[in-house]
C-alpha cells in the first residue's frame, strides 16, 4: 500500500493519519448550515449558522481518538500493532459515516435553539435590529423556522480525512509488524556495539586506572596521550 523502506512506511502513515484527523477537525470548524427562524410582524426574523462540530460532534470526536491511537501504534510490536491499526481503521470509519450521514432540518434547528440558549447565537437579524436577548425568547419560543444547508464541501473533506484513517489502519494492520519499534534505539544504547551489556562502565573503570598510574608517575592526565607516555620505555627510570 506504501512503498518504500519500513521506517519511510512508518514515517508516512504517522503523517497521513494525523493529516487525516487533522481535515477533520478543521472541517468541522466552518458553518454546514443556517436556521432561519420567522417570527411574526413586527419581530425581525433571525438566522443562526449552525457549524459542522455542533452537528455531527462524534466525527471530531472519533478524529481525536484517532490521534490517541497513534500512541498505541507507536509503542507497540507484532500482533498488537496489528490491532492498534485495526482500532484505527474502525475509528476512520466512524467518523467518516458520522461525517456523511445525511442531515435533517430538525437537527440544524435543534443546535441552533440550543446555541441560542446558551447565550451566543452566531447569527444576524434578516431585517430590523434586536437585542440579544430579544432573539433569544423569540427562538425559544418555537417560533416558526427552516434550515438552509450549505456546507457540502466540508462535509466531502471531513468524509475524505475519515478515508484517509481507514487506509493508515489498515496499512498498519498489514505491513505495521515490519515497521520499527519504540524500544529498539534504547535497546542499542543498553547493549554495547559488541552485544555485550555493561562494556561502558568497564571502560569507565579502566580510565580511572589510567588516571591515578599517570598521577603516580607525574604526568597530567587531562594531557591527551598520557597514558600511552607513561608505559613508554623513556619514561621510566632506571632503577
Amino acid at each position: 500500500m506504501i512503498g518504500g523502506t519500513p521506517a519511510r512506511q512508518f514515517a508516512l502513515t504517522l503523517v497521513a493519519c494525523v493529516a487525516g484527523a487533522g481535515l477533520i477537525i478543521l472541517a468541522l470548524r466552518p458553518t454546514w448550515a443556517y436556521a432561519v427562524f420567522t417570527a411574526p410582524h413586527p419581530l425581525p426574523a433571525q438566522d443562526i449558522s449552525v457549524s459542522g462540530q455542533q452537528l455531527v460532534p462524534l466525527a471530531s470526536a472519533l478524529a481525536l481518538a484517532a490521534l490517541a491511537c497513534l500512541a498505541a501504534v507507536i509503542a507497540t510490536r507484532s500482533w498488537a500493532r496489528r490491532v492498534a491499526g485495526v482500532v484505527l481503521a474502525a475509528l476512520g470509519a466512524g467518523a467518516a459515516i458520522a461525517a456523511v450521514v445525511p442531515i435533517g432540518a430538525s437537527a440544524v434547528l435543534a443546535a441552533a435553539r440550543a446555541q441560542a440558549a446558551s447565550g451566543s447565537p452566531g447569527g444576524s437579524t434578516t431585517s430590523g435590529t434586536t437585542s440579544g436577548g430579544t432573539a433569544h425568547v423569540l427562538i425559544i419560543a418555537g417560533a416558526a423556522g427552516h434550515a438552509v444547508m450549505t456546507g457540502t464541501p466540508w462535509r466531502a473533506a471531513a468524509v475524505c480525512g475519515g478515508v484517509v484513517i481507514v487506509l493508515t489502519g489498515l496499512a498498519t494492520a498489514w505491513q505495521g509488524p515490519r515497521w520499527p519499534v519504540m524500544s529498539a534505539r534504547f535497546d542499542r544504547e543498553r547493549t554495547g556495539t559488541n552485544g555485550t551489556t555493561g562494556a561502558r562502565p568497564s571502560r569507565r573503570g579502566t580510565d580511572s586506572a589510567s588516571m591515578w598510574e599517570s598521577l603516580s608517575r607525574d604526568l597530567d592526565p587531562t594531557v591527551e596521550g598520557a597514558a600511552d607516555r607513561q608505559d613508554a620505555p623513556g619514561d621510566r627510570t632506571p632503577g
